[in-house]
């Protein structure tokens, strides 16, 4: 309905429902060329369903039914694509927990982000950024309860059960130094059997006004999407920072091979007040069948803790 030439409030909340339910359910279409809109929109892709709210308070502020019911089509797709994981199902049998954590180097309190890390009573324990400095400290509070340890770079992975096959992991994307070195992978001895894990830290993003910089964490993606196609192991987890959202179309070349946890946003940072979950436990074989996030510690991520169940 046009009013003096302009759309009505009926237009315009209608138009308005319509298109955000199009973004949630077409996402895919919007281009990743120039500025990587499209990872940038799958990035944050649960939260287009806050407009439904606001969409919804103002068409009762202006006695819109038009709008009203047009608001059902962004909830239904809402629904459809996170319902699942907002409605945490009854907790599923596991064999393994595994607690993930960017630690930061910078991180002020090392022994205390150990201690919270030991409390969580997971068997497998995975860090990124861990330092040079930091790294005694972790070894000290975790070292009794996970006696098997396996450190590369920045990486580590502390288990309750014996580890073999250690090994480093490239994922360096062309140009950055030999320095870099954020992979690593083991074998773990783990009940129930034998599981590969790999503990990754992908490339950062930024965001500016040209929009998404993510080349090199795509590259390295694409580099471990490769390494994980190769492995033979029957039984996989892949943990890390992996800087992206299993929606962010950019890890694609990872996430394609591995299975999700069905329930549970776990939004991991920014700590301080969560938005996104970039930190993840993935698997291949195994089933994650839960995920949560954790209370924050001295980084700027919240841990992450997985329970697996070994098929």
């Amino acid at each position: 309905m046009v009013v003096d030439g302009r759309p009505s409030w009926n237009a315009w909340l209608v138009g308005g429902a319509i298109g955000v339910a199009g973004l949630l359910a077409l996402h895919s279409a919007v281009p990743n060329g120039a500025g990587r809109l499209g990872s940038l929109l799958e990035t944050f892709l649960p939260w287009l369903g806050v407009a439904v709210p606001l969409l919804g308070c103002i068409a009762v502020l202006k006695r819109s039914r038009a709008g009203l019911l047009a608001c059902l089509a962004p909830v239904a797709v809402w629904l459809w694509m996170f319902g699942g994981m907002w409605f945490v199902s009854p907790s599923q049998p596991y064999d393994v927990t595994v607690v993930q954590h960017n630690v930061a180097d910078d991180n002020a309190d090392p022994v205390g982000t150990a201690r919270a890390l030991r409390a969580t009573r997971a068997g497998l324990v995975a860090v990124e950024e861990l330092t040079p400095a930091a790294r005694p400290a972790y070894q000290d509070v975790l070292g009794a309860s996970h006696p098997h340890r396996a450190v590369h770079g920045t990486v580590g992975l502390w288990s309750a059960w014996p580890l073999s096959d250690v090994g480093p992991v490239d994922i360096r994307p062309e140009g950055f130094p030999e320095s870099w070195r954020r992979g690593l992978r083991a074998t773990v001895s783990a009940p129930g059997g034998e599981v590969a894990v790999y503990v990754v830290h992908l490339p950062s993003v930024r965001l500016g006004p040209t929009g998404l910089a993510s080349a090199a964490r795509d590259e390295s993606a694409a580099l471990l999407g490769a390494r994980i196609a190769a492995d033979p192991a029957d039984r996989l987890l892949v943990v890390g920072d992996l800087n992206g959202t299993v929606q962010d179309r950019g890890l694609g070349p990872l996430t394609s091979r591995l299975d999700a946890p069905p329930s549970g946003f776990a939004f991991s940072w920014p700590a301080a007040l969560p938005v996104a979950r970039i930190d993840q436990v993935l698997g291949r074989g195994v089933e994650v069948t839960e995920v949560s996030a954790l209370d924050a510690t001295g980084s700027d991520h919240r841990p992450v803790l997985g329970r697996v169940l070994l098929r």
